[in-house]
């Protein structure tokens, strides 16, 4: 079984490796047009803020290691026709220009993400930094070393760690985005006003609800323009969004409108033999029980091990996401699990939301802080949709916990009475998710 990996950042190299785990006997060709592969690009804001060990642990694999497990890689090798019907893929060496076209029993489609990157005047200039792989992080890296301010354009998860690090290393910081709110699309506003004060507090200066127009390098700094003002710094940084790297595959797979490959429960595409997985393709939602684009490392890697297990026969299905996910910044932990009230709207879904704000312990310990805790639900059959909370205690796990009610189909009445323990050093005798499941239960049963 001749297989083809096009692209390897999570998804390709988790492809790769259970493939060749599985089928030791299957020759695997990779193919990467970066020097390099599997880099968390999730811990660049970490890395500007001096918060890694070792930048080389930003790696935690290798072609060596891919290698060694018996896959064929072709590093700094450009995909440029891909035929789905012949099972054709041809490539050029970045390094010789030497093109070649071989031919496959399967392709595996995992080229990944690309920035959104608008047409706007000076967009491609010197000074303004993109944010995805290693060598976007190598020169913000170095830049961070230098300036003294910076321009960071989208308030997600990547922009605003970005600001945060860098307002923490005492830098001039603007952070600006078309909508309203910081993490607007991530959390309700009541998480993002407070954390939107400590941006405020830590000397960020936030540009809401702006477009940007337009870059203009002068006097070896950056002027960002946009449609309601005018900011200067040494840099600007683009942290806008992703779209999927799917170009080289229109018109040849059932995509959904932005490009994403759309894939059956097996990583199967609507070709016979060509499988996609990570942020080149769609996931199963589950909160929605529809298809959607949620490009996170999480997601590519289960889809990538999932190739590996049906790459000769439909073996294992995918169990679809809850889009979890968590950040830190300034001391808060945020994390969340499924739909908000913003996303709920976006997608047309009808929910039913309650927040509470408790302790997390007693307050008979010596030291105790509250928990913003918001869960979501439907109202036709009380299934849990989504939740969130925010605290300065670690409280990142209650994610994953509604994750899995999510997943379970559980409703608000399940999680309420679920077997959550109770220690005076960790939580309350009615933990903070079971409290605001009751808090559910209570508002629904009250209508």
């Amino acid at each position: 079984m001749k297989v083809a990996v096009i692209g390897c950042t999570h998804a390709g190299t988790f492809s790769a490796q259970e493939i060749l785990t599985q089928h030791p006997d299957a020759q695997v060709t990779v193919y990467e047009r970066n020097d390099n592969l599997s880099f968390l690009s999730c811990g660049i804001a970490l890395w500007v803020g001096n918060n890694v060990s070792d930048p080389k642990k930003m790696f935690y694999s290798s072609p060596e290691a891919l290698t060694k497990l018996g896959a064929t890689m072709k590093m700094e090798h450009d995909v440029t026709d891909v035929d789905l019907d012949q099972k054709t893929v041809t490539a050029t060496n970045l390094k010789t220009g030497e093109t070649k076209t071989e031919a496959f029993d399967k392709i595996v489609i995992t080229t990944g993400s690309k920035p959104v990157v608008p047409n706007l005047p000076g967009i491609h200039g010197d000074k303004v930094y993109q944010c995805k792989n290693w060598n976007d992080a190598n020169r913000i890296k170095e830049a961070s070393e230098k300036i003294s301010s910076a321009v960071v354009i989208g308030a997600g998860y990547i922009g605003a760690e970005i600001a945060e690090q860098l307002s923490l290393i005492n830098k001039e910081v603007t952070l600006i985005d078309g909508l309203d709110r910081v993490l607007a699309n991530n959390f309700d506003q009541k998480v993002t006003d407070r954390i939107e004060d400590e941006y405020r507090n830590h000397g960020v200066k936030l540009a809401l609800g702006e477009m940007v127009k337009s870059f203009n390098e002068e006097n070896d700094q950056v002027t960002v323009e946009t449609d309601k003002g005018s900011y200067t710094a040494d840099i600007a940084v683009l942290a806008i969004g992703f779209l999927p790297r799917t170009d080289l595959f229109t018109d040849k797979l059932d995509m959904l409108p932005n490009g994403a490959i759309i894939t059956n429960e097996y990583m199967e595409t609507s070709k016979k033999d060509v499988f996609a997985a990570g942020d080149a393709s769609s996931v199963f939602y589950n909160p929605t029980g529809k298809a959607d684009y949620i490009p996170l490392a999480t997601n590519a890697v289960r889809q990538g091990i999932l190739v590996g297990n049906n790459i000769e026969k439909p073996t294992v299905k995918y169990l679809g996401t809850q889009a979890t996910s968590a950040v830190e910044l300034y001391g808060y932990a945020l994390a969340a699990s499924g739909l908000n009230a913003m996303g709920a709207k976006k997608r047309g879904v009808e929910i039913e939301e309650v927040s509470i704000e408790p302790d997390y312990r007693p307050d008979f310990m010596p030291t105790t802080t509250k928990v913003l805790c918001t869960l979501v639900w439907d109202p036709t059959n009380r299934q849990v949709l989504g939740g969130s909370f925010m605290a300065k205690h670690d409280i990142s796990q209650a994610a994953n916990v509604i994750s899995l009610a999510i997943q379970s189909k559980m409703t608000i009445d399940d999680l309420a009475m679920v077997d959550f323990f109770f220690q005076p050093n960790f939580d309350q005798p009615i933990n903070y998710i079971g409290a605001v499941a009751s808090a559910a239960c209570a508002k629904s049963s009250s209508k």
